[in-house]
């Protein structure tokens, strides 16, 4: 019933830009905080970005001043702007839905990100 669906994923050269999408269904979604996490080949699966449901964000030092998150509450649909992207940012990035103290949360299938020249 509750279903995330990223898209936006793709091969993009070095310095290039790619915005992912990430359409939820079955959830309230404004009351929801949203994430983008990603995992490399070989590594552990790591937050990217949040966006609490009240429009405040962070994003980990390696995506600082090249990723924006954002969202529209209008469109069920949480953003992942990429920019200056860099080999080392070659992943699968997947969508996160939580609510702060409640221990289930709901993730998308993943979307892949490969930044290669």
């Amino acid at each position: 019933q509750v279903h995330l669906v990223e898209s936006g994923g793709g091969l993009v050269q070095p310095g290039g830009s790619l915005r992912l999408s990430c359409a939820a269904s079955g959830i309230i979604f404004s009351i929801y905080d949203m994430a983008w996490y990603r995992q490399a080949p070989g590594e552990q699966r790591e937050l990217v970005a949040h966006i609490t449901s009240g429009d405040k964000t962070n994003h980990v030092d390696a995506v600082k001043g090249r990723f924006t998150i954002s969202r529209d509450n209008a469109k069920n649909t949480v953003y992942l702007q990429m920019k200056s992207l860099k080999p080392e940012d070659t992943a699968v990035y997947y969508c996160n839905a939580g609510i702060v103290g409640v221990r289930t949360d709901y993730w998308g299938q993943g979307t892949q990100v490969t930044v290669s020249s």
